[in-house]
């Protein structure tokens, strides 16, 4: 049997989400149906599976513990291609601490609690129990892999596993971005007014703050998308005012957007609907 293949089973077998790698440790590319996320991708993306098509598409979400699905005919041509095996840790609530190199392997046995380690091609990985984000170069050399991400399987390791630290966890907090008050464009009054009750609008505007707040991708488009579906339903007879449009471009900010952008996807979206 394929090498990679039944390390997989191996893995799916003690209920350790796995996927295969081609060469460069990178996921094998969405398939023609899923290409460009076309397909919409995974459900918001939580949770790993298969692809609905079922190839192992949509990197991290592929990884499963399904055997049928890894050694079914969808997945046979890639086993063939794998060049290694990854595994989902926030799939079955552990977290890596990805050390790339010497300094930053001294760093952790200076700065965290002894757990299961595994040896790398250049450094170590640090298994802990317990789940949370994940984010690349927290540290010089440090990177942690845990939910929405995968790591490449190297072998379970050695040591006994400990509870995840908050010294790991403070690694990825970071302070929201200030919001920073800007005055959007409001279309002109003149419209027909289809809003009978205060509650209708008030309504529409908190239905788009939390569409913006909860996009865990596509940030831009889902702004800008959110923008567009207000402007069409609220922004023609002049009851949409600079505070509700303050409030969308406020909650756009918490998700990572500038000013500069909210300014221009109001207007984008203001040119497509022709105000």
């Amino acid at each position: 049997m394929n090498t990679h293949l039944n390390t997989a089973l191996t893995l799916a077998a003690r209920r350790v989400p796995a996927m295969p790698l081609r060469a460069g440790k990178v996921p094998f590319g969405n398939c023609p149906a899923c290409r460009d996320n076309a397909c919409g991708g995974r459900p918001n993306m939580k949770t790993p599976g298969p692809c609905d098509c079922p190839q192992p598409c949509h990197a991290w979400a592929a990884a499963t513990t399904d055997p049928d699905v890894i050694t079914g005919p969808a997945w046979a041509r890639v086993w063939k291609q794998a060049a290694a095996v990854a595994w989902h840790p926030g799939g079955i609530g552990l977290t890596v601490v990805d050390l790339d190199h010497a300094e930053a392997v001294a760093w952790a046995h200076r700065t965290l609690p002894a757990t299961r380690t595994v040896p790398t091609t250049r450094g170590e990985h640090w298994i802990y129990l317990g789940a949370m984000g994940s984010a690349n170069d927290v540290l010089d050399g440090v990177d942690i892999k845990s939910t929405m991400v995968y790591a490449r399987w190297l072998g379970p390791g050695t040591g006994t596993m400990t509870s995840l630290p908050d010294a790991v966890q403070a690694l990825i907090v970071k302070k929201p971005p200030p919001v920073r008050p800007v005055t959007a464009p409001v279309p002109a009054v003149g419209g027909e007014c289809r809003h009978r009750t205060p509650a209708y609008l008030e309504r529409g505007i908190a239905m788009a703050e939390q569409r913006i707040t909860a996009a865990t991708s596509s940030v831009h488009a889902t702004v800008y998308r959110t923008f567009l579906a207000v402007l069409s339903t609220h922004g023609r007879c002049g009851c949409l005012t600079d505070s509700h449009a303050a409030r969308l471009f406020a909650a756009a900010q918490t998700r990572g957007e500038s000013p500069r952008h909210c300014v221009d996807a109001w207007s984008n979206a203001r040119t497509a609907l022709g105000m």
